[in-house]
């Protein structure tokens, strides 16, 4: 957002890639997925982290969460980007933070969120 700014933050790193919801909607969720994994199982990497926000999800379907944002990703760009990380089988872990169940009144924002983490783990589960 234009009314956005930034204090105290450092650079990022060279190494440290990083995608706004701009871009990701400009190459679309696969293929920014795909370019973030190419980043991550390089040889030289055993496996990565995956820490995922719920603040990175549209307002209007994760209200639960102390800092609304309008905008964000849908609940199938979610299972999208996922399902692709996840079929690397490089992934050594998965947490989720920001979700906030004090603000999930009607708990529906949680069971999105459940059932997003569902369907890409099911489908990265081995048969």
């Amino acid at each position: 957002h234009e009314d956005q700014a930034e204090f105290g933050s450092r650079p990022l790193p060279a190494e440290l890639m990083a995608y706004d919801l701009h871009a990701i909607r400009r190459l679309g969720v696969e293929a920014a997925a795909r370019a973030a994994v190419g980043h991550l199982t390089r040889p030289e990497l055993d496996g990565f982290f995956i820490h995922l926000d719920a603040d990175c999800l549209d307002d209007a379907i994760m209200p639960a969460v102390d800092f609304r944002v309008p905008g964000g990703l849908s609940w199938d760009e979610l299972s999208a980007a996922l399902r692709i990380i996840l079929a690397t089988g490089k992934a050594v872990g998965l947490e989720v933070a920001i979700y906030n169940p004090r603000l999930d009144v009607d708990g529906s924002a949680g069971r999105g969120l459940a059932d997003a983490l569902a369907v890409a783990l099911g489908t990265a589960a081995p048969a």
